[in-house]
């Protein structure tokens, strides 16, 4: 057994070699046997002559094979058929309470400054509406109004969706008129990052190459959005192919100081939503898409569990990896906003039907909580005494906080090859053609230069590092078992890796200013399959401080 093992080993090595020969040359040039030779270096492999003698044939029979298979184009929308399961062993989802009849305040006034409806939140909006103190209509002309003053600053918006915008408002109006109420988020604006098709406007996933690209269909969790009564407003930043906020006609601003940037990738959805220019919006994560502008625009960001959120409609860059997850001015708002897009999608088959809810009056002091003592000690940034405050916060809560340590013992650095060899992957035409050039950022860490070198990852160790990480789900599930949250810094530690490779939930929520006035961030890790318990926890910690009630100076003039 051992022995075929090996000699399976050493064929994926032999097709490794090819692709790294490939990725080298075109398809009509031949490769030699010097050409081998130097290729095993990388992969970490030595073979002597009689060994390349007999492989040689076999390596110019694949590359036939890789030059056909690059004749036939595949859609966007094909998944491998290896698909990830974040499952650990034995493994049984919580059971959930489901999702309550959101409740809508009835004293709810408009503001005598009509610029500071622009910071209302959901069920303060939603009570304006119903109660006809505001009509749709008018609503979504505010809040277009807003996108076309603060956009010049902040760069946050792709595309206004102006005539559809106003349409499905005019609708939602006339609906109300005779008696028909979607539910909470009836009439309310909101914007989505351009990683998600809306049909009639382009997606340009914030790239050069795609700048002018339309994708005849709507995404799953817009159309999810429109049918609750949602009016879409822009398609806002993605930076370039998802990463950072540097896009194809600028770099997205932080509204709390522009001299920075609103990080990525989902920068629009961070600067605008902070800015007071959406009510909320939605973005994506693979690697702290969402996590990162929550924190850096002070926003709360949901993170779903993997395959909760259907990704039908939007761009991939890691199959295994990539969640679409909202961003707002709350828990509660995004609990509200979750409770709409999530769900079993048959358009995507990672998607699930397991138990799913939020239950706000729950008692937290019930929620077992564990919390990276070790991590929070170590922690040297500006964020580092907002961190330990919020702690105290919990414990002042009625919470016990029980330590705990992240695994260690797990090769980390090699992880990232997973990302990149998806990524390369869903851009290798990109890549090939030759209009990854066209890219904005062509530096050591651009997204351009990440999907060059994805070509010369070995698919053994794109393998390997799959196996180290179902040893991670394992290991966190050991962990995760005996708690129902953990309370994490959302930087510098390993848990923004783990939990985006384990498929976690996690929940940023802000924790005031540092020293240099921007805004810092607290992350709740859930179980799997159970945001019901980040949510309330995040909205609990929110009804003791106001931090989720501060927004940044000069957008309500």
């Amino acid at each position: 057994m051992f022995k075929s093992m090996r000699s399976l080993s050493r064929l994926f090595a032999l097709n490794s070699i090819v692709i790294l020969l490939t990725a080298c040359s075109s398809s009509k040039t031949e490769f030699s046997k010097k050409d081998v030779l130097k290729s095993q270096k990388l992969i970490g492999l030595e073979f002597n002559k009689k060994h390349i003698d007999t492989i040689y044939p076999y390596l110019k029979r694949n590359k036939e094979g890789f030059d056909t298979l690059r004749k036939h184009t595949l859609g966007n929308d094909v998944f491998p058929a290896i698909r990830f399961d974040p499952l650990p062993l034995n493994f049984s989802p919580k059971p959930q309470p489901g999702f309550p009849d959101w409740e809508i305040p009835e004293d709810v006034q408009l503001p005598k400054k009509e610029s500071d409806l622009a910071y209302y939140n959901i069920p303060q909006l939603a009570s304006l509406i119903k109660s006809k103190k505001i009509s749709s209509y008018e609503l979504t002309q505010f809040f277009i109004e807003r996108l076309k003053k603060y956009n010049p600053i902040l760069q946050c918006t792709i595309t206004i969706t102006e005539e559809m915008a106003l349409e499905q408002a005019k609708k939602m109006d006339q609906e109300l008129a005779t008696g028909t109420y979607r539910g909470i988020l009836h009439g309310i604006p909101y914007g989505v990052k351009d990683l998600m098709a809306v049909d009639g406007y382009k997606t340009t996933w914030g790239a050069e190459p795609y700048r002018n690209q339309k994708i005849e269909m709507t995404a799953t969790v817009v159309e999810k959005l429109q049918n609750a009564g949602g009016v879409l407003v822009a398609k806002l930043v993605s930076g370039s192919l998802a990463r950072g906020d540097v896009w194809f006609d600028g770099k997205t601003k932080n509204p709390w100081d522009t001299e920075q940037g609103a990080t990525g990738s989902s920068a629009g959805s961070g600067s605008a939503t902070a800015a007071g220019l959406v009510p909320f919006a939605l973005g994506t994560e693979t690697l702290g898409s969402i996590t990162s502008p929550s924190t850096r625009n002070g926003v709360t960001g949901l993170r779903p569990t993997y395959g909760r959120v259907s990704r039908h409609g939007v761009m991939s860059l890691s199959w295994s990896m990539d969640k679409v997850g909202p961003m707002a001015r709350s828990a509660e708002d995004c609990a509200i906003v979750y409770s709409v897009i999530t769900g079993k999608d048959p358009k995507d088959a990672t998607t699930t039907d397991y138990p799913d809810g939020f239950e706000p009056n729950k008692d937290i002091t019930k929620l077992r909580i564990g919390y990276l003592k070790k991590d929070i000690e170590k922690d040297t940034s500006l964020s580092k005494g907002n961190l330990e405050n919020a702690l105290e916060t919990f414990k002042k809560m009625g919470l016990t906080l029980n330590e705990v340590e992240l695994p260690e013992d797990l090769p980390y650095k090699s992880f990232d090859v997973i990302l990149r060899a998806e990524a390369g992957a869903f851009f290798d035409e990109l890549v090939r053609s030759g209009d990854v050039d066209k890219m904005v950022e062509q530096d050591q860490s651009s997204r351009a230069n990440s999907l060059r070198q994805a070509r010369f990852i070995p698919a053994v160790e794109y393998l390997q590092a799959n196996r180290h990480r179902q040893v991670l789900i394992e290991k966190m599930e050991a962990i995760m078992k005996n708690y129902d949250i953990l309370i994490s810094p959302t930087f510098g530690n390993k848990q923004l890796v783990i939990t985006n490779l384990t498929g976690h939930p996690v929940i940023s929520i802000p924790t005031g200013l540092d020293k240099e006035k921007h805004p810092t961030s607290i992350t709740l890790v859930g179980n799997l399959y159970d945001e019901a318990s980040i949510l309330l926890l995040a909205k609990a910690f929110q009804e003791n401080t106001e931090f989720d009630e501060m927004h940044p100076k000069g957008y309500t003039d």
